[in-house]
């Protein structure tokens, strides 16, 4: 306490002036406490003084009866608080004699003596809660309702003894707040009372499990009463370790049950709402230390417990079914879960290998592979991309599976993929815009890259490439240089020279017959210049090699020829030409009943039909004579003008067969609504012969690969073993290949003389130089 002092003028300036009191004088009316007074303020005329601020003499002395009298008002004002009646004081003038009882050193005993009022109070209130049986819902109801009265009181109280906690209390770190020491009554006195707690956590876990059932709970209860345990520090020593147990023991026995009442979508759609569900309690009522804990526990027993069987009941009817949203749910389920995308990849591996080794096996579906192939894999990849977010994993595992299956069957696929294309690129082929087809010759190459056999894709698509570029029946130049371009891309300009050789040729042989139309036309010579002959000149190493085929031409075409041979020679002497009719293509004038037509026909179709310009009819021992055109080709080619839709020859006797009794005419009658007329040559299906010829082609220039490799590798090793060569041959080479064609193919090595075993060690090679 201080007192501010100055002199007056009214006042004398002497020893024996009156001192004033150096203490406040206790106010008589107000009688609950001590209240400061103001200093003094007094000023010397004329003079001015400076204001000096000093202590007290001596301390105020208090009435001997105001620490009881203060403390009685107090008592008197809590005991109103808990007992919820009027306070006979004012806020502040409480507040004021706890300030005042702290500033005399009386803060320890006012704290006591709080505690005590505090402490009997909350004993009385445990009574009503731990003797008899009531309700749980009532008790609950209770409960809360006296903890909340409990809350109001403390904060009240703490209102007025605000200034003991924040002096007092605050600098006295071994006793409790108020607050602390208000719920440390109530969790000693009421919840820790066994009967009580046992009481109030089974009606927690009665009300949690009824929600789970469907049932309408007081949520607002549940929120209160947990919020009451987490204040007290008690909610994971008396709830959470229980309510966990509870937890796990009903979602155990539920999985079981539901997983042999329900379909896997179903049950999944149950798990995803059961999450949910746990995860609204977290927010609406439960602690949030409780969520991780919670939620483990519900995909534990619900998902972690059951991936086989899921896996093993529903994956290959979802996959099949393309249940996009129910494979999405599974897989976010999954994921939550250790091991769960491990689980849910290896299945989904193990489905595509066995969906895509049905369609690649069974030679029924050869006529379909390529699409179903193409198809299964839109299929798959949109899974992973709108079901499996674009996981790496699983794009990998489509890969693997793909690449896996596609090989069970050699050659094979290698071969249709190149058949498909064909059929894709050729002419009349209206299925798709260029756009359509450039995607679609995309979607091709992603197949293409997990066969093994590329090189049997490359005999093949060899072929029919150049059946394309000669007869003309390449849908688009884009097209097809767009796809060299993939494939260039993919495999390398080795594998695509040839291919790029063909083109060069038919670019070659465009400027060629320009020059020589030219040259015809400064010809004095006589032939029948109603012939136009136009000639591709093929690179031999570049083209497919075709049987050489000697046929009786007419002879304005066999002039024609050796006019070309004259023609080309000349410039490019030293050069052999081959002519090669297999390939060759007409386009004759005919005159009918009904007028003239112009029909598109192949070489061998043109001379059967030149044949009538001579003869009426002809016997079919009479067109073989004639044409020498091998047997089997011939009847084909009599079927296609005498049996197809343009019958440009009528058979006698009729039918869809030629046999070498046939008589044929030429067909008068014959009616078109087309100018030009297309007759299609009919394609003999490729026998088993010519595709194990074309086999035999990649197997026998696989052999020569062999040979350079090891040859390679045993130049620049000089000295190596047999095992370390085959693994070095299998990193090298680009084909499926056996330890036993290697064997071979070192054996035939040795036996020329290009390497040679080791003296000492027979299973160790030595290059021979």
């Amino acid at each position: 306490m201080y007192e501010l002092m100055t002199m007056a003028s009214m006042m004398e300036d002497s020893p024996n002036a009156a001192k004033r009191p150096n203490f406040s004088a206790i106010s008589n009316s107000n009688s609950n406490g001590i209240s400061k007074t103001n200093s003094v303020l007094m000023v010397k005329s004329g003079v001015a003084k400076k204001l000096v601020i000093k202590n007290f003499r001596e301390k105020p002395k208090l009435p001997e009866d105001y620490h009881a009298e203060t403390w009685k008002k107090l008592k008197e004002a809590v005991v109103a608080i808990q007992s919820s009646t009027p306070i006979s004081y004012c806020l502040e003038e409480l507040y004021q004699a706890v300030e005042n009882m702290c500033s005399y050193q009386k803060a320890s005993q006012l704290y006591e003596n709080l505690r005590e009022v505090i402490e009997q109070h909350v004993k009385e209130t445990v009574e009503p809660y731990i003797r008899g049986v009531q309700d749980r819902k009532i008790f609950l109801k209770e409960m809360e309702a006296c903890w909340q009265a409990h809350c109001r009181q403390m904060i009240m109280i703490r209102s007025i003894f605000l200034y003991l906690d924040r002096r007092y209390v605050l600098q006295t770190p071994s006793i409790p707040s108020i607050w602390d020491m208000g719920l440390e009554m109530f969790r000693k006195h009421v919840i820790g009372q066994q009967l009580a707690q046992t009481r109030t956590v089974d009606g927690l876990l009665m009300l949690i499990e009824s929600e789970r059932q469907g049932d309408v709970v007081d949520r607002l209860l549940l929120k209160s009463l947990l919020r009451m345990l987490s204040d007290l520090q008690i909610y994971q020593d008396v709830f959470e370790h229980r309510f966990l147990q509870a937890t796990d023991a009903l979602y155990t026995a539920e999985g079981r049950r539901l997983m042999q009442e329900l379909d896997v979508p179903e049950y999944l759609a149950h798990v995803d709402k059961r999450l949910q569900e746990e995860n609204e309690r977290v927010l609406h009522y439960l602690d949030g230390g409780t969520r991780w804990a919670l939620i483990h526990t519900v995909e534990r027993q619900l998902i972690s417990e059951h991936l086989g069987s899921l896996l093993a009941k529903g994956l290959e009817n979802l996959l099949d079914n393309n249940r996009i949203q129910d494979l999405s749910l599974m897989y976010n389920l999954f994921l939550r879960v250790k091991n769960g995308l491990t689980e849910l990849c290896s299945h989904f591996n193990s489905y595509i290998k066995k969906k895509g080794r049905t369609i690649v096996i069974d030679p029924e579906k050869d006529k379909s592979m390529v699409q179903d192939l193409l198809d299964f894999k839109d299929k798959m990849d949109n899974i992973v991309i709108t079901c499996f977010q674009k996981s790496e994993k699983f794009v990998n595992s489509v890969k693997e599976a793909f690449e896996h299956f596609i090989n069970q069957r050699p050659n094979k696929p290698a071969e249709l993929i190149a058949k498909f294309v064909d059929s894709k690129l050729r002419m009349g082929n209206k299925e798709a815009t260029e756009e359509e087809l450039e995607r679609l010759l995309d979607k091709i190459m992603v197949i293409f890259r997990f066969i093994h056999g590329k090189d049997v894709f490359e005999a093949f698509y060899k072929k029919d490439l150049a059946k394309r570029l000669l007869v003309g029946k390449s849908a688009s130049v884009d097209a097809e240089k767009s796809m060299l371009s993939k494939l260039k891309q993919e495999c390398g300009g080795a594998f695509t020279s040839k291919l790029e050789g063909m083109f060069k040729d038919m670019e070659l042989s465009r400027d060629i017959n320009v020059a020589f139309k030219q040259y015809v036309a400064n010809l004095r010579t006589d032939f029948d210049s109603a012939i136009d002959l136009t000639v591709n000149i093929l690179t031999m190493g570049y083209w497919p090699t075709y049987p050489l085929v000697e046929v009786n031409l007419p002879k304005e075409m066999v002039q024609y020829q050796e006019i070309f041979n004259k023609f080309y020679l000349g410039k490019h002497s030293g050069r052999k030409l081959q002519w090669q009719p297999t390939l060759g293509q007409c386009m004759l004038k005919a005159t009918f009943d009904n007028g003239k037509k112009e029909l598109q026909v192949s070489l061998f179709q043109a001379l059967v039909l030149l044949l009538f310009n001579e003869s009426e009819e002809l016997s079919y021992d009479d067109l073989k004579t004639a044409t020498n055109i091998e047997e089997g080709e011939l009847k084909r080619t009599l079927q296609s003008l005498a049996c197809g839709k343009a019958r440009v020859l009528m058979k006698e006797p009729k039918g869809k067969d030629v046999t070498e009794e046939d008589k044929f005419v030429y067909n008068l009658e014959f009616t078109n609504k087309l100018f030009r007329v297309k007759i299609n040559q009919i394609q003999m299906k490729e026998t088993n012969e010519e595709q194990k010829a074309t086999e035999e082609r990649v197997f026998q220039d696989r052999q020569y690969q062999i040979d350079a490799a090891i040859v390679r590798i045993m130049k620049m090793r000089k000295t190596l073993s047999h095992q370390l060569l085959v693994s070095e041959l299998y990193n090298q080479l680009k084909f499926p290949v056996t330890p036993v064609d290697l064997k071979k193919r070192i054996e035939s090595l040795i036996d020329r003389d290009y390497m040679a075993r080791d003296k000492e060690n027979p299973k160790q090679y030595n290059y021979v130089a």
